[in-house]
């Protein structure tokens, strides 16, 4: 690794040392992630504002929660930095074989994304087996992207949704909507909800809950060998 980075992680272990700072001896994974989260949404924001020297700092905040996470798994013998760069270094390569392998070339952007779903769906059919017809989400993804996440599986696996989704009426939604329709509409729901002292974030998160609960009893209801 860089000299830079070697001397970030070696700061981290000293303010983590017995004799370090009693606020980063305390810290458990458990604990920072709030902190993780914290930096990211910083780090969103400058993305969206495009502001490259906050973006620079908000980066580097979001480098220190990782390298602090690696800095406590050594600490307990699990793994350290060095492991997390060596283990997605190979998953990057392994996943572009049409770079860095014998692959045949992609022309453009969407067949990298094919091949790149074709390569993990393997990696998972050598790895523990999944539950369900969904693909597993992380617990804490915002609502909005679950469910955008839930319906993506849906559309890509043909999943019956009949008495689950009003199909009709997310196509009527869809008609004539753009960006700005879109997050108006997003605004005024959770305005709205706000209003009535209702939890926009865990009304969404209950629905693609719901969703999923629905399609999953739907396809386990049909026959083997049958078409869903």
């Amino acid at each position: 690794m860089s000299k830079a980075i070697d001397e970030l992680r070696a700061t981290i272990a000293r303010l983590r040392a017995p004799d370090g700072c009693p606020w980063d001896i305390e810290q458990t994974h458990q604990s920072l992630v709030r902190c993780l989260i914290d930096e990211v949404s910083e780090l969103i924001d400058t993305i969206d504002r495009e502001d490259y020297p906050h973006m620079r700092e908000e980066l580097g905040d979001v480098l220190i929660q990782v390298v602090f996470h690696a800095q406590i798994a050594s600490e307990r013998g699990a793994f350290d930095l060095d492991a997390v760069a060596r283990e997605v270094n190979e998953k990057l390569i392994r996943r572009h074989p049409h770079v860095f392998g014998e692959g045949a070339k992609l022309g453009d952007s969407a067949a990298v994304l094919v091949k790149w779903e074709e390569i993990k769906a393997q990696e998972k059919k050598n790895g523990p087996l999944q539950a369900g017809v969904f693909k597993e989400q992380p617990p804490r993804l915002p609502a909005t992207m679950l469910a955008e996440a839930v319906w993506k599986q849906i559309e890509k696996k043909s999943l019956p949704v009949e008495g689950a989704v009003d199909t009709g009426r997310v196509g009527e939604l869809a008609g004539g909507l753009d960006d700005a329709k879109l997050g108006r509409a997003l605004f005024q729901l959770c305005a709205a909800a706000r209003s009535l002292g209702l939890d926009a974030e865990g009304a969404l998160r209950r629905e693609s809950d719901r969703v999923m609960r629905a399609v999953e009893a739907r396809v386990a209801a049909t026959p083997a060998g049958c078409e869903v």
